[in-house]
């Protein structure tokens, strides 16, 4: 890969080394390449769904569609089919939905080579950024993304510190404190031996947003990625951080939707 892709590369890239090229992320998930589809089976607390497809007919599509809500149904799990704009049929998503899946809010798949990103040595006014090791760090980053995102993170919680404490090679925690307050916190999911590393869950609680710590949580994390052999970043980035990434040198690759499927009470 020449020192700065275009973005179609590095679209191509990912798409064979974290889509098709998916591996577990845990010791109790498991990736099949079931035909046309790729596809993770973990714990319910682990992430369940459909990493990459793609289908050369409609027909063929809806079948892969059937068979995988068999295949996690008949195990009580809800999934998610990860749908980038790009895949084959154009029409994917309607047939999603047309068989049962909600479909969730846009985001935008973003990437940087590490090189080419722009980092500081600044970190805000009595903030210090702090590697996550133990359960009280995890629990502390849990507490951040309730409120940062509103949302319940008891799933998130226990999918972290298993990572921290069965395989601390795919993944790494970063907390922003001010005194001893959590008030920002972020992950980066690392894959052993492909390009990347993924930015998740980066969030600041409202009231101190806007002073630059979710850029020296990017700073810290690509840092580490760097020291990992890896060479690109990329986000699934909301419509909140896309003016921020794109500013430290991130650029768009394609728009990702979640359509996540509820089997049956």
């Amino acid at each position: 890969m020449p020192a700065t892709a275009a973005p179609a590369a590095l679209l191509a890239l990912y798409d064979r080394e974290m889509r098709r090229g998916a591996r577990p992320d845990g010791p109790d998930a498991v990736v099949e390449r079931v035909g046309r589809v790729v596809r993770r089976t973990a714990p319910a607390h682990g992430w369940n769904g459909i990493e990459w497809s793609g289908f050369v007919s409609a027909r063929e599509a809806d079948e892969a569609i059937a068979g995988q809500i068999a295949h996690y149904t008949s195990r009580g799990l809800p999934f998610e089919w990860k749908l980038y704009a790009h895949d084959e049929p154009a029409d994917l998503g309607e047939r999603l939905s047309a068989a049962g899946f909600t479909a969730g809010p846009d985001e935008t798949l973003m990437a940087a080579e590490i090189d080419a990103v722009t980092l500081t040595d600044t970190v805000p006014d009595g903030i210090r950024v702090v590697p996550v090791t133990d359960t009280a760090g995890v629990d502390q980053v849990a507490e951040v993304h309730e409120r940062a995102f509103g949302d319940d993170a008891s799933r998130f919680r226990r999918r972290l510190l298993d990572a921290l404490t069965t395989t601390p090679d795919t993944v790494a925690a970063v907390l922003a404190l001010a005194s001893d307050v959590p008030v920002g916190a972020a992950r980066m999911e690392l894959t052993p031996g492909t390009s990347f590393a993924g930015l998740w869950g980066g969030g600041t609680v409202p009231e101190w947003r806007g002073r630059g710590v979710y850029r020296a949580l990017i700073t810290h994390r690509a840092r580490i990625a760097a020291a990992r052999g890896h060479r690109v970043l990329h986000v699934d980035a909301s419509p909140r951080s896309r003016p921020i990434l794109r500013r430290l040198g991130f650029t768009p690759l394609t728009v990702t939707t979640p359509y996540v499927y509820e089997p049956p009470q």
